[in-house]
């Protein structure tokens, strides 16, 4: 796998920092978008692990200090907003400016709720057929296999996750195989720093001002974000978007605010 994408001229400016873990590509588009205004890099993780010294932290750092100008503004999805604060805590001088689109949540408490949101949004053929998925997810006896299933099951949690779209099925542009395992493994560490605190907690050595713009319609609570950050940062915004979901550049109603507020953030 390529380690890292170029969209536009250079100096490259700006990061954009894919979700999963194990969904690499799935931020193209919106890397793509930016890339008329600013030189974009797009890294790729594949490491399986998160920190430490093959961890994917420091993937990204050596990504970033090859493809980059530094220090960067990066932008996270999701997962991708996740990994980019522990990049910001752990190598302050990198990073210009962190902004967080639909993070992953910083509260454990909270996490339970977001499956249980998207179960709702299905009808009970489209849950029987995810539960089919996961099920079988279990008894893959490959990794490819693995992979293959990841990659059924997202389009449900896309449709989920959207408020309103035209061009759901564009989200598929650019991305490149699903990493079942890797997510697996880089996840559960993700979810032991979180349940202990110590996610939250290295926050304390961003220097950056950090940036979260959220949709309405995601179903990561608000309040596993907005809150705890707003706790330990003292240059902290939070944009609340209406009729928004987990992936504000699908959005019809959405799409046009975000961006316009995504790239005010940039230049400022």
């Amino acid at each position: 796998m390529i380690p890292c994408r170029l969209h536009g001229k250079p100096p490259y400016t700006v990061a954009v920092i894919h979700g999963g873990p194990g969904a690499p590509g799935s931020a193209y588009l919106l890397a793509r978008e930016l890339s008329a205004t600013y030189g974009v890099a797009e890294p790729m993780q594949s490491k399986s692990s998160l920190l430490g010294p093959d961890g994917q932290v420091e993937e990204l750092r050596g990504i970033l200090e090859q493809h980059a100008t530094l220090p960067a503004v990066l932008v996270g999805h999701s997962w991708g907003a996740m990994l980019a604060w522990c990049l910001a805590a752990l190598h302050p001088a990198h990073v210009k400016k962190l902004i967080l689109v639909g993070s992953g949540l910083f509260d454990d408490a909270l996490a339970g709720t977001i499956m249980e949101t998207r179960m709702q949004r299905l009808t009970p053929e489209q849950r029987a057929e995810l539960d089919t998925i996961f099920h079988a997810m279990d008894a893959a006896g490959t990794a490819s296999e693995r992979d293959n299933l990841m990659a059924r099951a997202a389009p449900y949690c896309i449709e989920t996750d959207t408020f309103e779209s035209n061009i759901l099925d564009s989200q598929r542009e650019g991305t490149l195989a699903c990493q079942y395992d890797l997510h697996t493994t880089v996840w559960a560490e993700m979810r032991g720093l979180r349940r202990s605190g110590k996610l939250l907690d290295m926050g304390r050595a961003i220097r950056c001002p950090v940036i979260a713009i959220h949709g309405e319609y995601d179903p990561h609570p608000i309040a596993g974000i907005e809150e705890p950050l707003a706790r330990i940062l003292p240059d902290f915004r939070f944009h609340l978007l209406p009729r928004c979901g987990h992936y504000p550049w699908l959005e019809t109603h959405a799409r046009d605010e975000f961006f316009g507020l995504l790239r005010s953030e940039i230049d400022s």
